[in-house]
């Protein structure tokens, strides 16, 4: 048996509307994102054929609409739903992780960033 091998989308960078407090759906700021999708890919890597591998250009159109194309009072709902639709989609995908990075937080103080981060295995 093979082990499990990693295709990871790292820090796809967006401007959305997410957020508990009124001013950050209306104003909108910049998330990140990160998906590890760890998935048997030595056949792809053998035979050079991106069917029995993650298209990670797909994958990325697949979490720009959802971070683009909706409004979450939560971060954690994002990095869920990013998650289910990728096991949805990929059926190669054994285990996936994505994390949902909001820049600059309301927090009433300094803090770089804040992060939800979503594991599901099939």
């Amino acid at each position: 048996m093979t082990q499990l091998s990693t295709v990871l989308l790292r820090n796809a960078v967006f401007f959305a509307h997410h957020g508990v407090m009124q001013e950050e759906q209306r104003t909108g700021g910049r998330y990140e994102v990160d998906v590890a999708m760890d998935l048997h890919f030595d056949q792809a890597a053998r035979t050079d054929d991106l069917g029995l591998t993650v298209d990670y250009e797909r994958a990325y159109s697949l979490v720009q609409t959802l971070v683009t194309g909706n409004r979450y009072y939560l971060i954690e709902r994002l990095s869920y739903l990013i998650g289910q639709r990728i096991l949805e989609v990929f059926p190669v995908v054994e285990r996936v992780e994505v994390t949902v990075r909001k820049r600059n937080p309301p927090v009433g103080g300094t803090c770089d960033a804040v992060e939800a981060v979503y594991r599901a295995t099939r």
